[in-house]
């Protein structure tokens, strides 16, 4: 199926998000409050690189070795489960990553996004495609766990938050409100899932990875800067 493009929109304050309609927020992690960066270099770069050492292939067949099987589960839980990758690859996922661990941070704006919202009295609700293993490791980095009211991995249900099993799950598990509810993320197929099963407000980050460009269009209206996309404050 195909999606009508969006313009980008740079939000230069909260009149983008009616905040009105918001008790809850829901935020997506890794390229909507921690900078890509660390994920693109892991997966692209660096566990391609550490198959071809192990295995003794040159880095040219390791990448697309490792990548025709990321095509294969794509969007999948396999896709983003740690264990899998490390039994199909017969690599240390969790050490590899530990080697890496100067890129992890937010993105900018981010960290003040979360005190905004905390500040307003809104909730501040992480769910999350990451497996236990990096969502661990990524919070003894920065001090994400400190801003939220709960968090939720697609790993507790055994369902990626591109299907709608995840949405259900989520919501009798937190009780949230769907018509008082916003969701920002990164992903396109996250955000269409969600408008799917029934979230109103939705928003894509424009440039996830701040090493890139960012986008100039999509399905949803793109945040850039969430410093500019806080709340009021009650």
């Amino acid at each position: 199926m195909r999606y009508p493009r969006r313009a980008l929109i740079y939000f230069h304050g909260a009149l983008m998000i009616d905040w009105s309609r918001v008790d809850t927020v829901l935020l997506d992690m890794d390229g909507t409050l921690l900078d890509l960066a660390f994920d693109n270099h892991f997966w692209l770069e660096a566990l391609p690189a550490r198959v071809a050492e192990r295995h003794g292939m040159v880095l040219p067949h390791a990448r697309e070795h490792v990548f025709s099987l990321m095509r294969e589960v794509e969007g999948r839980i396999e896709w983003y489960c740690l264990d899998y990758w490390q039994r199909l690859l017969d690599v240390d996922v969790v050490g590899l990553k530990r080697e890496f661990t100067h890129l992890i941070g937010f993105r900018p704006g981010a960290e003040r996004f979360l005190q905004a919202i905390n500040r307003s009295g809104r909730r501040a609700v992480l769910v999350t495609n990451a497996h236990h293993g990096s969502l661990g490791l990524k919070l003894e980095h920065v001090p994400l766990a400190s801003y939220l009211d709960a968090a939720f991995s697609s790993h507790d249900f055994g369902v990626s938050k591109e299907f709608p099993e995840f949405w259900d799950a989520v919501q009798g598990q937190d009780g949230f409100e769907p018509d008082r509810t916003v969701l920002l993320d990164d992903s396109h197929r996250v955000l269409m899932a969600a408008r799917d099963w029934g979230v109103p407000q939705l928003y894509a980050i424009a440039q996830p990875d701040m090493r890139r460009p960012p986008l100039r269009e999509a399905p949803f209206p793109l945040i850039q800067d969430l410093e500019r996309a806080v709340p009021p404050q009650s």
